[in-house]
């Protein structure tokens, strides 16, 4: 019997069998992998075609957790300009620093990972699988040199790029120690072999946000560490059911470890209030600070008007979803400052003569923008910096002209370091058409919409580009 599939109302020529269906699917995955690879080939052949000018520093990647910045690929692979990475990212909808990885991954495997490179462009290795190298090779710590990526990619390439993260990791280590990496880095130990690389981290995964306003946690502790903090979450679970509370042991451990936090910021907050010295090479303790912003509405009951708070906010903070009853939850807890702010009119100009970006004016842009308002970008707007759209002109007043470039709401935009930096020093320009709404061109006059909904490529070309600067090869 051969079985059949069919859409609604499909007549039976529309009918294909399960093995045609298979091979379908079949098909598009191939199509897919040979798409993926190809987009590795052309990011690599874009990079050739900026390296760094004298205005442009070469690209590289913000490590988390640091205040310092990696090269875009490993030894061996050519510098990129940092600003050709934006106009890349633009024309793939993604942020530019993932559009950094993409370039730096196709470098990485062209240059340092050749076997490796010409299993994706055959079609014998997906191209997700050799960039999950290629994220490896350049990060390793220490470095791997160009002849240690080498190795790696003998022996990732003889089993057709299926090796696990695991795996993976102990191959590196064992590169390390066979080309003696360790005496580089001067904080290893070079007795330790396989552990000179320290498996210790706590990562926060804060790019998935559960529907009930949790995120999930991952560490790798030491064993007296893991063991002192089980034990200690233990007694704190212990001691919230015997206060009554009827919750399970998963999440009152949960709760204690939040506990553990709040307790210990509140005693490093009073120990400074003090007056009593902390060690310098202690972190200064502070408070956390969270924005959240919940919806209210005004009803007409029998009993007069009533407030009505939504059910859930938004978290201004990794731009999260917050529940009502969260911030309940945190209201009620002994040891939270709260402090509510006046309502700002978002739809309201707010302007002063100087250069100078009072308070107000700030937080009402910040507000309105909530990211940086660079195509495709997600960086907060309170880390960003407050741009005058068009240059405000110092001399504007001495000369007895008026100002081109006003210090009022409508000439403000939050943006990141990065996107200020560009804008500033490369032929990327933008408007704002509305408030809260730009116009964004690239110097090849793609345009591109970013308001508070996100971001919309404008079809058809500008009919006056910046200008597209002259590639040079290196």
């Amino acid at each position: 019997m051969i079985e059949t599939l069919a859409g609604p109302g499909a007549g039976e020529a529309d009918a294909i069998t399960a093995s045609d269906l298979l091979a379908s699917i079949r098909a598009e995955r191939l199509a897919e992998n040979a798409a993926a690879a190809r987009q590795l080939d052309l990011a690599a052949r874009w990079a050739d075609l900026h390296p760094p000018e004298s205005i442009h520093s070469a690209a590289a990647f913000t490590v988390p957790g640091t205040d310092h910045e990696e090269p875009l690929a490993g030894e061996g692979c050519p510098l990129v300009a940092e600003f050709c990475v934006a106009e890349l990212g633009t024309v793939l909808g993604i942020s530019s620093t993932s559009a950094k990885k993409l370039i730096g991954h196709a470098l990485e495997l062209r240059h340092r990972l050749p076997r490796l490179w010409a299993q994706v462009q055959s079609g014998h290795v997906p191209a997700w699988r050799a960039r999950s190298v290629a994220e490896t090779t350049i990060h390793s710590t220490p470095a791997l040199t160009r002849e240690a990526a080498g190795f790696v990619d003998a022996q990732v390439a003889a089993v057709a790029g299926r090796i696990g993260p695991a795996q993976l990791d102990r191959l590196v280590a064992e590169t390390i120690k066979r080309f003696d990496l360790a005496d580089l880095d001067p904080a290893a130990d070079p007795e330790d072999g396989y552990l000179s690389v320290d498996p210790r981290h706590v990562t926060l995964h804060d790019d998935d946000v559960h529907f009930a306003g949790t995120m999930r946690w991952e560490a790798e502790l030491d064993i007296a560490d893991s063991l002192d903090l089980d034990q200690t979450l233990s007694r704190k679970a212990a001691e919230q059911k015997a206060l009554g509370s009827t919750e399970s042991l998963d999440v009152r451990r949960a709760k204690a470890l939040g506990d553990l936090a709040r307790t210990q910021t509140a005693l490093e907050l009073h120990v400074a209030g003090a007056g009593a010295t902390s060690r310098d090479d202690m972190p200064a303790a502070r408070e956390v600070v969270l924005h959240a912003h919940v919806d209210v509405s005004t009803r007409t009951t029998s009993d007069g008007e009533q407030t009505v708070f939504g059910p859930t906010g938004r978290l201004e903070e990794r731009q999260r979803l917050v529940l009502l009853d969260q911030l309940k939850s945190w209201c009620g807890d002994s040891r939270t400052k709260v402090t509510i702010k006046p309502v700002i009119d978002l739809n309201a100009e707010l302007s002063t003569p100087g250069y100078a970006i009072p308070d107000q004016v700030r937080e009402q842009v910040i507000l309105r923008d909530r990211t940086c308002v660079f195509p495709f970008c997600t960086r907060p707007a309170r880390g960003c910096d407050v741009d005058h759209v068009v240059e405000y002109d110092h001399h504007a007043e001495a000369d007895g002209r008026s100002q081109p470039g006003p210090t009022t709401t409508r000439n403000l935009a939050c943006l990141c370091r990065f996107h200020h930096r560009l804008k500033t020093h490369s032929a990327w320009r933008y408007r704002m058409t509305a408030n809260g709404c730009f116009e964004w061109t690239s110097p090849h006059g793609h345009r591109y919409r970013r308001d508070r909904t996100g971001t919309t490529s404008i079809n058809g070309p500008d009919p006056d580009p910046p200008g597209i600067p002259r590639p040079r090869r290196p």
